[in-house]
């Protein structure tokens, strides 16, 4: 039991990015524990032996360490802007993004671990779901409407990344209109408080509010 819930995250996490996005938007308050995968806390693993990031300890002694969850978490406490109009966090897309989508992006990524293709042929796969992204923002700003969604929310974190494997090719905007998305979700106030940088939490030490 704990006066605050405790979050444990990593910045660069894709699944702790949009679970903290959602926090922040949500205005509910957490205790940050910013961790290293590589060197995960015992205090974290008590209570999540999975090891992945995001985990939240809620005030009640619930664990909830699946990212959407988090998510729902979240926008269950407060949700102004109606990100869970439509489908929500049931929408298709995010299934897509988090099965077919990550799959590829980490052979991308990573593609001297998997040398059964090269580079460019796990990009090329990758793309596919960019090209589903691209006709969707033709017709609105956002994936599914003209206003921000849990959707966006939820995806971003991933195209991000997929983004920096290679700068140079992301910089010719092969994917213009995913580009433009991108950058605007990026740039927004929202974004760049999450991502500000927080010392390592270690045992013994405050969590840090959140957000702050």
């Amino acid at each position: 039991m704990t006066d605050t819930p405790i979050l444990y995250s990593f910045r660069r996490c894709p699944y702790a990015m949009r679970a903290r996005v959602s926090i922040a938007y949500s205005g509910a308050q957490v205790g940050l524990r910013e961790v290293v995968l590589k060197d995960k806390p015992t205090a974290m693993l008590e209570v999540s032996p999975k090891g992945t990031v995001p985990v939240l300890i809620d005030i009640d002694g619930t664990v909830i360490e699946e990212s959407l969850d988090v998510m729902r978490w979240a926008l269950a406490q407060n949700d102004p802007e109606n990100w869970l109009d439509g489908l929500g966090l049931d929408d298709p897309l995010i299934l897509t993004c988090d099965d077919e989508f990550k799959h590829w992006l980490d052979r991308y990524k990573y593609a001297v671990r998997f040398p059964e293709q090269n580079e460019q042929w796990y990009r090329e796969q990758g793309e596919l779901f960019l090209d589903e992204l691209e006709q969707l923002l033709t017709h609105h700003r956002y994936l599914r409407s003209d206003s921000l969604s849990a959707v966006d929310v939820a995806v971003m974190p991933f195209v991000r990344q997929f983004a920096g494997v290679d700068t140079n090719w992301w910089s010719e905007r092969p994917y213009p209109q995913v580009a433009t998305w991108l950058e605007q979700l990026l740039e927004g106030d929202l974004f760049k408080g999450v991502m500000k940088k927080y010392p390592r939490w270690q045992e013994g030490d405050p969590a840090i509010p959140f957000p702050s």
